[in-house]
């Protein structure tokens, strides 16, 4: 990195877009965010980086809904309903669902097919009466008072400012809450974080035979060849998995460091050597596919993701962190806006560590998740969520994030016009309308 820096004169940004509730970052929470207040009534702005929405499950092929199913007594039942519903219902009109899968025998996850995500989700956000502006880069805040006055925002027709009234900080780093002034965290307590990786697909996989003789074999054929000195991996513990069209298949396989750490995702220099070392390592463990794992000799690259994939950066620092332990014990709270059935599932160098959730199987999500402290009318939905990082471990991924954002939106909307914060919101009421649009709370 270049040392010192420029003086830019001064200059007046001009306002863009105005909208009640405002939304940053166009995953799952912000999909949900936005399609929530919409649906209420509040006049609903969608900024999004790319040119679609879905974010990691779009634009890092994560192609898997993680957390929105448990598996108890060998049977898969999905416990993340409301919005969710909603996207499965047009993934299998668009012939791009799977059906859901046991993982490790001990939870389940359900997979897709990125293309028809893509369409399900515009079709959910604008049919839901929400406005979307993509390739939008959203690159700072203008705060008066404790409250955010602007979103201000990079694209190619220049700088702009994006008034709201109430705004959702989604974009998985904490960016906004950040720039607000709102206390964030990243990593343990040495910054270490949750390692990236980038996905990619294979097609012409021969599935049957991969199936049958490949996979099973995968641990032991990985470390025969570690052992002879013929490749060396950078992750021991791999998922593998065919998709719904014929001969494709989900890579899981890649881990990237540098410098024996973790890549950190919302550091410019790191995404930039980590998307380069994750294509090192597909081609290398492409090649090991092919040349050494049944069913896998004729099959091809079909797609890697268009960024890797990242699995925690900043995390807000609220007044309230949820936990590990909590939701080990599958804990109940008070101020719950839904379930997450999924378990602490940490990667650390080499390998994943899982930790399940004990009794029925899933946890409540308190509302306190989404409140930073500092900012008066901010909440945030998504893996930068008010937890511990051993509690982000598990509330990071899909299903548990489509029930932040579809509580932050309903909330957001409630609170508009009426100068209030969402810390003293009626979350009674908040529940009710939840519950009204068929999100499940637990027995």
């Amino acid at each position: 990195m270049a040392a010192g820096a420029i003086t830019e004169p001064e200059r007046r940004t001009p306002i863009v877009a105005e909208a009640e509730v405002v939304v940053l970052g166009g995953g799952p929470a912000g999909v949900a965010a936005a399609t929530a207040a919409a649906r209420a009534g509040a006049r609903t702005l969608l900024v999004e980086r790319y040119g679609f929405l879905g974010g990691m499950g779009s634009a890092a092929l994560v192609t898997n809904f993680c957390g929105l199913h448990m598996l108890a007594g060998g049977e898969i039942r999905q416990v993340v309903h409301g919005i969710a519903d909603e996207i499965l219902d047009r993934l299998k009109r668009l012939d791009g669902l799977n059906q859901p899968h046991a993982v490790l025998g001990r939870t389940a996850a359900q997979s897709y097919d990125v293309s028809a995500y893509k369409l399900a989700l515009d079709d959910l956000v604008l049919g839901a009466g929400a406005a979307v502006r993509f390739h939008v880069f959203a690159v700072g805040a203008q705060v008066e008072g404790g409250r955010i006055r602007a979103l201000i925002v990079e694209t190619k027709s220049g700088r702009g400012a994006i008034m709201g009234e109430q705004f959702i900080d989604c974009s998985g780093d904490a960016d906004l809450a950040c720039w607000a002034g709102a206390p964030t965290e990243k990593g343990d307590h040495d910054g270490y974080l949750a390692y990236p990786t980038l996905m990619f697909k294979l097609a012409n996989v021969d599935t049957a035979r991969a199936q049958a003789e490949g996979k099973p074999r995968l641990a032991a054929l990985m470390a025969d060849a570690e052992t002879a000195g013929r490749r060396r991996f950078a992750r021991k513990s791999v998922i593998i998995n065919p998709q719904h069209h014929h001969g494709q298949w989900r890579i899981n396989a890649t881990q990237i460091g540098r410098d024996g750490r973790p890549v950190d995702g919302s550091d410019a220099e790191d995404l930039s050597f980590g998307e380069v070392e994750g294509r090192r390592q597909v081609r290398d463990y492409f090649d090991f596919l092919r040349e050494e794992v049944p069913g896998f000799e004729k099959s091809y690259l079909l797609e890697i993701a268009p960024q890797i994939g990242v699995r925690e950066t900043r995390r807000v620092k609220g007044a309230f962190q949820l936990d590990a332990p909590a939701i080990l014990a599958s804990a109940d709270f008070p101020d719950a806006i839904g379930v997450n059935p999924w378990p602490v599932e940490k990667h650390v160098k080499g390998d994943v560590e899982w930790r399940f959730i004990s009794g029925r199987g899933y946890a409540q999500v308190p509302y306190r998740v989404l409140l930073p402290v500092d900012v008066d009318n901010l909440m945030v939905a998504g893996r930068c969520a008010s937890a511990t990082q051993d509690g982000q471990a598990s509330l990071r991924v899909s299903g548990p994030c489509f029930v932040m954002g579809q509580a932050a939106g309903t909330a957001a909307a409630m609170l508009v016009g009426g100068n209030m914060m969402p810390a003293t919101l009626d979350v009674a009421r908040l529940q009710d309308r939840l519950r009204q649009a068929g999100v499940f709370f637990g027995n």
